[in-house]
């Protein structure tokens, strides 16, 4: 995922009697990647960590589109916002709809907040029209299969993941861009772990053969 730069010097982190502070034992949030939880971690790494898994910024318990959102929002948001988000990072580790839909409906939704921004645009209208079209096209086809696995990966490393980074973009340059990433990230995860809810578990080999591979998606890289 590509790297958004500051828009802003950002505001000082919450003291420690804050809310907003993880408790003991968790890594103190923090921007892009780290190599140690020592080092601090960013959402998705917390979320590892809660998982149970390895440190790393794409768990895969998260759906890639999903973690993408997250790492961009975490990167991208001061430190107030990012501390407030934390404990999004327990939702987050499980949180991996296996609804072949889902993840064009979540660019589409993405999208859609950039929109609101830059109603005359038409490339956002027409990525967001593409969003759509695929996510009714999905809405009815199993999940699990080879075939379609693959399918939705290689949707998710071209046009959708472009999607994604365009409207971030815009979202990012927003005077309110704080406010507008973090409602949209809870929302996600909201709808994401309501979906989980409904659909259960992903099938065996899905979490793997549909992963995004290390390196691709990462908001620092």
């Amino acid at each position: 995922m590509t790297a958004f730069p500051p828009r802003r010097p950002y505001p000082p982190s919450p003291p420690r009697q804050s809310p907003a502070v993880p408790p003991d034992g968790l890594p103190v949030p923090g921007r892009f990647a780290h190599l140690h939880p020592e080092d601090g971690a960013c959402l998705m790494e917390s979320a590892a960590l809660l998982a149970g898994g390895g440190f790393t910024d794409s768990p895969a318990g998260t759906h890639p589109a999903l973690a993408a959102l997250a790492r961009v929002v975490n990167d991208s948001v001061g430190d107030a916002t990012r501390h407030a988000l934390w404990p999004l990072a327990a939702e987050l580790a499980d949180a991996r709809p296996v609804d072949r839909a889902y993840a064009p409906l979540l660019v589409g939704t993405v999208v859609d907040a950039a929109r609101v921004l830059r109603p005359s645009s038409r490339r956002l209208a027409r990525h967001g029209r593409a969003c759509r079209r695929r996510g009714e096209r999905l809405a009815h086809v199993r999940a699990g299969l080879l075939p379609g696995r693959v399918a939705d990966l290689l949707w998710w490393r071209g046009p959708g993941r472009r999607y994604l980074e365009h409207a971030l973009r815009v979202l990012c340059a927003a005077p309110d861009a704080d406010q507008r990433l973090a409602g949209l990230l809870r929302k996600a995860v909201a709808e994401a772990r309501d979906d989980v809810a409904r659909g259960g578990a992903a099938p065996d080999g899905a979490a793997r053969d549909g992963r995004v591979p290390a390196g691709e998606g990462r908001c620092n890289r």
